[in-house]
């Protein structure tokens, strides 16, 4: 998962600086829609094999917030504030993060020993430097198809592959800006998108493609270029509108209910999920997104990502394979968790005046 924390913020919430967009429910509830695909697909229920699409999801998701908000900058100041967009990001994304990082970490020692702490203390490394995919790829880790015990940390390679991505973008549209060039933008981004997406179909199955930031930029790219577009969307019949937005979350669905650790990911099988998010951001689905419970989960989708996973596989290391009740258990502990991490760090430090 890659978490570009929206600035599409809840009405009751406090207004941070900087550039912010009108609030969206059915953004918050495909947030929703994405975690819980990859936490049943992690918690290995029946029948969810594809459920480690969420992450593309969240992707394309991340690509158009990135792109809405870097152009309403740029609208209103002319320019973008480079070092202060990453700012506001950091603070975003880097508290909760933090927190997970050594918890797992000390966690690591207690339950798996002195040798495993370490390895998960290397990984820690990595994990914050935003840098776990390329250790990924350099171990020659198959995350689908992995015959090693796992990280517990292993899941933050898409929090480094979005952070990768959302300082590139920005950083050029910065130097196309500063060349006078700003007019091209679309074309550079449209070329990025399929120069990515090529890599991604050449490099299908090959186990460091589903780490790198060269065969994922597309996926970001799809959102980024819907959202140069957003000002047409409003003309969009209502009939269509909804109808695009239907077609999109079945497609998210069919992908997450038929595909398996053996679909070559991400190769062409991405296309699926990432066009039927398109369709869902393009065609907004605030009927059945906005339905309060999934927008609630959407809320704590971030620190919830961040939690699950290794409470599932240290839990899984520590004392051998799980039944589905004790899954079930580590998930719902994840939930209290995320809830804990969202209302105590993430949305605290986000509005915190003095941390900007």
């Amino acid at each position: 998962m890659t978490e570009a924390r929206t600035e599409v913020r809840h009405p009751a919430a406090n207004r941070a600086a900087g550039p912010s967009l009108p609030f969206r429910p059915d953004i918050e509830g495909l947030r929703g829609v994405a975690v819980a695909a990859v936490v049943l697909f992690h918690a290995g229920v029946p029948g969810v094999g594809g459920g480690y699409i969420g992450v593309d999801v969240f992707l394309v998701i991340s690509g158009f917030l990135l792109t809405s908000l870097t152009m309403r900058e740029v609208a209103a100041t002319g320019e973008l504030a480079l070092l202060r967009f990453l700012g506001r990001h950091a603070r975003r994304v880097l508290p909760a993060a933090s927190v997970v990082l050594v918890t797992v970490t000390v966690a690591g020692y207690h339950w798996l020993g002195q040798r495993r702490g370490d390895e998960i203390a290397s990984d820690g490394r990595w994990a914050a430097l935003f840098a776990s995919n390329f250790n990924l790829a350099a171990q020659g880790v198959d995350y689908l198809r992995a015959q090693a015990a796992p990280s517990p940390l292993q899941h933050l390679w898409s929090l480094a592959v979005g952070a990768q991505l959302g300082v590139l973008w920005p950083a050029l549209l910065a130097l196309l800006i500063w060349l006078g060039l700003r007019h091209a933008t679309p074309a550079v981004l449209g070329l990025a998108v399929a120069g990515s997406l090529a890599c991604s179909v050449w490099q299908a199955g090959a186990p460091w493609s589903y780490f790198s930031p060269a065969t994922r930029a597309w996926e970001l790219g799809a959102g980024c270029l819907l959202a140069l577009v957003a000002g047409h969307l409003s003309r969009i019949p209502a009939g269509l509108s909804a109808a695009m937005a239907g077609a999109g979350l079945a497609g998210i669905v069919v992908a997450a209910l038929s595909f398996t650790d053996g679909t070559p990911f991400p190769g062409h099988a991405a296309l699926l999920p990432v066009v039927a998010t398109v369709l869902v951001l393009a065609g907004r689905g605030d009927a059945v997104l906005g339905w309060a419970p999934l927008r609630w989960v959407g809320r704590i989708s971030y620190p919830l990502y961040l939690w699950h996973w290794p409470l599932l596989v240290i839990a899984e290391q520590a004392y051998g394979p799980l039944s589905g009740r004790t899954r079930a258990g580590l998930v719902l502990l994840g939930v209290v968790l995320a809830i804990c991490t969202y209302v105590l760090v993430e949305n605290p430090i986000r509005q915190w005046r003095t941390s900007r």
